[in-house]
């Protein structure tokens, strides 16, 4: 076993006699300002991410740094309460160290959520985005020797979101009162915000939403074998980003995020109830 891999087993090892007989089936990552949607899971078991053998510790504004076992939609669960990014410092192996871990602890679903800024002109501030495909301007996190036993060399990446989660996704949003739009997401490494040109750029190459995230571990997720369903809260809209006067201001996002919480819970929550 290679140095890389004897952190991960580690980290699951010590997680597992921490959690008894708790098995998750999902794993959730709460992007900025998503936090509290992890108040609705019941009978939480908290570990802080400094208490974690192996794992970083985030940094970023509006991410508490937990990890979280309980049940949401009647099932078990293990939630990523903040999330690590490659703009910390982080190597790819420490920003998707939880994906594999979650991996080990049995997960066989991958929820992610973050917040993003948008490039569709149709979308709206406060709008949730289901991610249906992305391009990857971040370092590939599968790149050094190939971890056999999570994966292959070279995994399909055709389709990385699954398709069915996002129709079942859809009709939940419906009966909750709202719709679940689809898009490409685009993550860039951040942590400075784009440039006016750069928004023009990625959604000339087909990008709907912006952000400094989520894609690392969608690809260490499929690389395992895991279905994911990956959301975006819009926190600006498109024409903003043109205006003479825009500024990106994180508190804005995650003002935004918070907004959208109710209406992310509903669905997260939906849907982890038909696993």
């Amino acid at each position: 076993m290679i140095p890389r891999e004897e952190k991960i087993f580690q980290s699951a090892d010590y997680l597992k006699m921490r959690i008894g007989d708790r098995h998750p089936i999902a794993g959730i990552i709460l992007g900025s300002g998503l936090g509290s949607l992890a108040d609705r899971i019941e009978n939480p078991f908290v570990i802080p991410y400094s208490e974690i053998p192996n794992f970083p510790v985030s940094t970023a504004v509006g991410h508490k740094g937990n990890l979280i076992f309980g049940t949401l939609g009647g099932k078990e669960v293990m939630c990523m309460q903040g999330r690590f990014h490659y703009y910390e410092g982080y190597t790819m192996d420490q920003v998707t160290i939880c994906i594999r871990v979650m991996k080990l602890l049995g997960v066989e679903y991958l929820l992610a959520s973050c917040a993003c800024g948008g490039l569709n002109p149709s979308f709206r501030v406060g709008d949730i985005m289901a991610i249906t495909d992305h391009i990857n301007l971040l370092p590939n996190p599968l790149i050094g020797v190939n971890m056999e036993s999570f994966g292959t060399r070279f995994p399909d990446m055709s389709h990385p979101y699954d398709e069915e989660l996002i129709e079942r996704g859809k009709k939940i949003a419906m009966e909750n009162g709202f719709t679940l739009m689809t898009g490409v997401y685009v993550a860039g490494s951040g942590p400075s915000y784009e440039t006016k040109a750069e928004y023009r750029y990625m959604r000339l190459i087909g990008g709907d939403a912006v952000a400094m995230s989520t894609v690392p571990e969608v690809i260490v997720a499929r690389h395992c074998g895991m279905k994911v369903f990956g959301v975006s809260i819009i926190t600006n809209a498109s024409g903003d980003t043109e205006k003479a006067d825009f500024v990106n201001d994180e508190q804005e996002v995650i003002k935004a995020a918070d907004a959208a919480v109710v209406k992310m819970t509903a669905l997260f929550t939906g849907l982890i109830a038909t696993l």
